[in-house]
């Protein structure tokens, strides 16, 4: 029977499963921490899309029942009390759940900025009107590729390029920003003078060029998705060269371009620091301090069981890496804690089995080899099939706990 703990392969990171922490972990004393500025609502991991880089946790099958609409109500009121300014309507796809329309009415009149964060896959002009009316600030709508055939590949869907760009469209004619996003990989970054071509055509506002990062899924087919060096170094040259010649040709189109964390050598401030301005509440109503802490060996509170004042200042979960009390060398003496506070838990976790660890990514690390050594498979990658997201292979990952 697979648990609510998103827990990665043995053979990832050699862990012991026998270590994980208890299922009840005893409140703390509160940590210095900010306000939850910006709150994650991932409304479902329902998807009609199976793309292979999803960040959902791999046993997301397995996950308890959705939070009613009087319970999401709850969550974005007790958010916003606490001094939640931002919201993002998230997933699985978030187009998923009926009552969609009636968490942006609520959020607009709460004083939320909201953001629908979608694939695009079941929207419609009615759906459109109808949330602009309701109030919904922004959308964001993802692209799996410029081109149709690997778009439509990536995602398991034969109509899914063609409803994208006719939902961007939608988007820009009723008044919204128009902000796409591009997860690259290596599939698709030999493209990216294409991508951006078609953002062009488009009239997008803001576009972010992605490079994956490997968490959930992404991590499960990094040797299938992760491109080499020099693909990374062309793409971001080829993005510097078209920002170039929008600002001469005076469009505004912004184009945003994130590196993946394995070509850096010093880790990012992850989240600006754990449990201190970012809050996730899963679709079961688990609360996070960011959408991957799931899978680490701490069982995290549910706001179904508690309020979110109490989750955000006194639950262990929140507490356990806030500071840096919990700090191990070479973290500890750091010169740079206080701006990259060691970087991922997620990712030290993933790649080394203890959380505690300083992030890989770091130069620093003793575990910085396992970067090393992803960057030198990257340089001969391995024709291998993909596992794609699917409610299937999900419950694959159940069974083999």
């Amino acid at each position: 029977m697979c648990t609510n703990l998103w827990r990665w392969p043995v053979n990832r990171t050699g862990f012991d499963s026998s270590s994980l922490t208890p299922a009840c972990e005893p409140d703390v004393a509160p940590r210095s921490a900010g306000q939850p500025l910006w709150l994650l609502a991932e409304l479902t991991y329902k998807c009609p899309l199976q793309c292979p880089y999803c960040s959902n946790p791999l046993d997301f099958s397995a996950s308890g029942q959705e939070l009613s609409t009087e319970q999401w109500v709850k969550v974005l009121r007790e958010a916003r009390e606490m001094g939640a300014a931002q919201l993002g309507f998230s997933g699985g796809e978030p187009l998923s759940r009926p009552d969609l329309n009636e968490l942006i009415q609520e959020a607009r009149q709460l004083g939320y900025y909201s953001n629908l964060i979608t694939s695009g896959i079941g929207l419609n002009d009615q759906k459109l009107e109808q949330f602009r009316a309701s109030g919904l600030d922004h959308i964001q709508v993802s692209f799996q590729a410029s081109d149709e055939e690997v778009n439509n590949m990536l995602a398991g869907s034969a109509k899914a390029f063609k409803q994208k760009l006719k939902m961007a469209r939608a988007v820009k004619a009723n008044g919204y920003p128009m902000v796409l996003n591009f997860v690259t990989h290596r599939h698709n970054i030999d493209r990216i003078d294409r991508i951006i071509e078609l953002c062009i055509e488009l009239g997008a506002d803001y576009v972010e060029l992605a490079t994956c990062q490997y968490y959930g899924w992404a991590l499960e087919n990094r040797e299938q998705l992760m491109p080499s060096r020099a693909q990374l170094e062309r793409a971001e040259r080829i993005t510097n060269e078209y920002r170039a010649r929008l600002e001469a040709a005076g469009n505004p189109m912004k184009l945003i371009f994130v590196t993946p964390d394995y070509y850096e050598e010093r880790p990012k401030g992850c989240m600006n620091g754990w449990g201190q301005i970012f809050l996730t509440v899963t679709p079961d109503g688990t609360a996070l301090p960011c959408h991957s802490a799931r899978q680490l060996p701490v069982q995290f509170p549910n706001v179904k069981d508690r309020s979110l004042e109490d989750i955000w200042y006194r639950s262990f979960g929140f507490n356990k890496y806030r500071g840096n009390d919990w700090m191990k060398e070479p973290c500890r003496s750091c010169d740079e804690k206080d701006k990259d506070f060691g970087g991922c838990r997620c990712q030290a976790y993933m790649l080394t089995g203890d959380a505690a660890n300083a992030d890989p990514v770091c130069s620093k690390s003793q575990h910085h080899g396992k970067i090393l050594q992803a960057r030198a498979e990257a340089e001969a990658p391995r024709d291998t099939p993909m596992t794609f997201r699917n409610e299937r292979n999900s419950r694959v990952f159940c069974r083999s706990e």
